[in-house]
């Protein structure tokens, strides 16, 4: 396992390098600050496996998250979607409230894309933690309602 967790340290920092070098003017006239930050998500996503591997749910969804933020930055509006669903599966194992954050961030990008029954399986998702993790029956009410709807 401390090698997974190593080789996921490694690629996490790997890619924030490149994820911070990928502005500038220089990047902006050659283009090559999108492949820079198309780097910088896979190796974020890499990453992220490597965390899961090594159980290291709290990096694993940090390392999610990162890889969304650039994919919206990028506009990739679908690719940040699913990973703020990957975040919020790995937040799920550690800290449920933070897992709600990251599903509602993916939830909300799905309802404006359209993509409304898989926003529903997610509310869902959200009202479990609700329920079970959190114990707030309201919000876990509201969210089932929700699912419903969609």
């Amino acid at each position: 396992m401390a090698d997974s967790e190593q080789k996921a340290n490694q690629l996490f920092e790997e890619a924030k390098k490149k994820a911070s070098s990928s502005g500038g003017f220089m990047g902006g006239i050659f283009g090559g600050g999108q492949s820079r930050i198309d780097d910088a998500i896979e190796g974020y996503c890499k990453a992220a496996n490597m965390y899961k591997m090594a159980k290291k749910w709290p990096f694993a969804g940090k390392a999610f998250v990162e890889a969304a933020n650039l994919h919206l930055k990028l506009g990739n509006k679908h690719d940040a979607a699913n990973c703020y669903i990957d975040a919020g599966i790995s937040y799920k194992k550690s800290d449920p409230q933070e897992a709600v954050n990251c599903f509602m961030k993916g939830i909300e990008i799905m309802t404006d894309m359209g993509r409304f029954s898989t926003a529903a399986k997610h509310h869902m998702t959200v009202a479990e933690l609700y329920e079970t993790d959190i114990v707030d029956l309201e919000k876990a009410i509201s969210h089932f309602e929700q699912a419903a709807d969609y």
